[in-house]
């Protein structure tokens, strides 16, 4: 492939890197890098129209049932015979053929897709890139034709009410955890079913950034759903991952060294117990004279 423009996020921001292929009216892949995150994104004289990433990619079947357009069967339907087919036909395909959807459907769905992957991708402060011309790594059935000055304006829209949502969650690496309630009090909560499936997410070893991840839901419904959740007292954070053990240890540590201190000096209810006591705090290494052992066997003997 011939490689026409790469460096890394940071010398040229996403939005500029865009910018110069959308004003070239450039046609091929852009590749992105972040860490373990490599999405790809396909231009068409400059247009945006086509986008997937093996973390990133909101699944596609998932989108279609939430939108009511598919059922649960026929979904799993679809599932089924994708896995059989050696061919490995596309899921939006297999919909089409046995008529679940139209193309009208998934062309909506997938210009979805396309532009959440796009709007997460605005967030990103680092990572490196590569453009590839006139190159495509799959041939797309279905492509979408998006603006890249829209995308932009919309995806830098969103961010700004993300960084908004951030202000309720300190940082996205705390664990979440659900918020104790006093049991004098009776609540009468009201959730959709996409955010009763956010609360069962969380489970008091999920950080956010974690969370986030594995929701059905793009990023940035996951954050400020979960933000409301918080500033509604129903999630609450309890600290780093390993923070919170520790905290608990210490907790249990504290609470023993207490009981055992109480033991050794509370006030003794009988002679035995007092003798007990003081050899438990005798040093090991103490050593009587010889004069100290003749008066105690003879208080002994009397």
């Amino acid at each position: 492939m011939e490689q026409v423009l790469q460096g890394n996020v940071g010398q040229f921001t996403l939005p500029e890197i865009f910018q110069l292929i959308a004003n070239g009216r450039k046609t091929g892949t852009l590749g992105i890098q972040k860490d373990d995150d490599i999405v790809m994104i396909y231009f068409e004289k400059g247009q945006i129209i086509y986008g997937y990433g093996p973390r990133k990619t909101y699944h596609l079947g998932q989108l279609l049932k939430e939108r009511g357009l598919i059922s649960s069967d026929q979904l799993d339907d679809a599932v089924a015979t994708q896995s059989k087919k050696a061919s490995s036909k596309r899921l939006g395909q297999i919909l089409m053929e046995k008529q679940y959807i139209d193309r009208a459907d998934l062309e909506d769905v997938v210009r979805s897709q396309v532009e959440e992957l796009i709007y997460s991708l605005l967030a990103w402060n680092g990572g490196t890139f590569k453009f590839y011309e006139n190159q495509y790594p799959t041939q797309e059935e279905i492509t979408v034709n998006i603006s890249v000055e829209n995308a932009i304006l919309e995806g830098y829209r969103r961010i700004d009410e993300i960084n908004r949502a951030r202000e309720a969650l300190s940082d996205f690496e705390q664990v979440l955890t659900i918020a104790p309630t006093p049991i004098e009090r009776k609540t009468d909560l009201s959730f959709q079913s996409d955010e009763w499936n956010l609360l069962a997410l969380v489970n008091g070893h999920r950080t956010i950034n974690e969370i986030i991840e594995i929701s059905n839901l793009p990023q940035m419904e996951t954050v400020q759903k979960l933000a409301a959740l918080k500033l509604a007292g129903l999630v609450t954070e309890t600290g780093k991952r390993g923070e919170e053990e520790t905290d608990r240890l210490s907790v249990m540590i504290d609470r023993v060294s207490r009981l055992f201190d109480e033991y050794l000096h509370r006030r003794p209810e009988s002679t035995n117990e007092k003798t007990t006591i003081q050899k438990l705090t005798t040093p090991t290494n103490s050593r009587l004279t010889d004069e100290q052992l003749s008066v105690i066997n003879s208080e002994e003997d009397n």
